[in-house]
Order: C-alpha cells, then structure tokens, then sequence
C-alpha cells in the first residue's frame, strides 16, 4: 500500500488512516513474530515482503532493526540490516546489493520546513549504493545517495551525497581516503551473516 499523502493545514494529518493502520498492523506483526525470531532469516523476509517490502535473496534484517514502514523499503541481494538500525522509511529507501546498514545507525528520510508556518512534514528518498556501509550510529539525512562502495564512518552525519569507493567520517561528515574496490564480476561473494554454502540459493 503507498503512503497517502494529503495536503496539509494546521491540522491536517501527512499520512491518510489507511496507511496508518498498516503501519500499525506491521509494528505489531513484527513485535509478536519477528523481533524475537534471530535464527530465522528467511521468516523475516517473509514478514517484511507481506507487508510490501521488496526484498531481495539473501537479505539479513536484524530482529530488533526498526522498519517504520516497509512499503517504502528495497533491499537488493544480499543487503543487511543489524541490530537496532533505524530505517525511517516516510519516502523509499534502497540499500543495495552487499550494503550494510550497521547498529544503531539511522537512515532518515523525513525532515520539517522549518520556516513553514505549520512546520511541515518534508520527506525524500534516499539510497545506498551496492557495497556501501553505513557504520555503528551514523546518520544518513533525507534525500542523500550514498555511492557503490562508499563507507560512513561511525557516529557519521551526512546530509549530502557520498562519492562512490570514498571514506567519510565526522559531523558533518567529510571525505577521509579513496576505498579500493574489492570485488570481481566473476567471483561470487557471501551474504552478511549467511554461510557461504548457502549464499548462492539464499532466498
């Protein structure tokens, strides 16, 4: 289900009560049968495709990441999601194949018009790039497109797009070093948390 996004007034809601529903539908499915359930991947791909995710072979969601809607999140193959992330998913986020979204970090996408007289509810996709990582407590702001490779490192902000194969750190975050690819089209990797046996039919 799309989020429904209403013109706003004073006192008017962002989100319609459909969506609302849903996202209270998913906060208490994932309580009762996903945040307890660490051995059991393929179950919580499962629980986040149900409600609308699109989640790619051999994805790792950490039981206690915090998905705040996830009809607004694309998990490409092999993408992982670790203990307590924030994925603040108000508009789409795509993390990318291989990326890695560490603990306590926090991906949002909502932000406020703070010189709108209602202060305003903004929001803006946000993506992050094939074998990116998004470090223990970083932040990556509304909007941003983090490249293929790059890597933020830990209690990082950034609010501005991150070069491809870059190191960043700091806040705000500022170019460290370049990172040198590491891996070739013909050599499969494993999944974050997956046995390397089973990467290839991981689903």
């Amino acid at each position: 289900m799309e989020a429904e996004t209403l013109s706003v007034g004073a006192s008017e809601p962002r989100f319609g009560w459909r969506h609302r529903v849903t996202r209270l539908a998913w906060g208490v499915t994932w309580a009762l049968l996903g945040s307890w359930t660490q051995p059991f991947h393929g179950w919580r791909r499962f629980l986040l495709r149900l409600f609308g995710a699109k989640v790619g072979q051999g994805v790792y969601v950490a039981p206690s990441a915090r998905i705040w809607y996830p009809g607004n999140l694309v998990l490409e193959d092999f993408a992982a999601i670790a203990d307590h992330a924030d994925i603040y998913c108000m508009a789409q986020i795509t993390i990318g194949k291989y990326a890695v979204i560490s603990k306590r970090a926090h991906i949002c996408t909502g932000t406020h018009d703070i010189d709108g007289e209602f202060f305003q509810l903004m929001t803006s996709p946000i993506v992050i790039g094939d074998y990116a990582w998004i470090t223990a407590d970083a932040f990556v702001g509304p909007g941003v497109i983090v490249g293929e490779g790059a890597v933020l490192g830990t209690h990082g902000v950034t609010v501005k797009n991150l070069k491809p194969w870059t190191v960043y750190a700091g806040n705000p975050a500022r170019e460290i070093k370049p990172r040198q690819p590491f891996y070739r089209s013909d050599v499969p990797m494993r999944g974050w948390r997956e046995p390397a046996e089973r990467s290839a039919a991981a689903r």
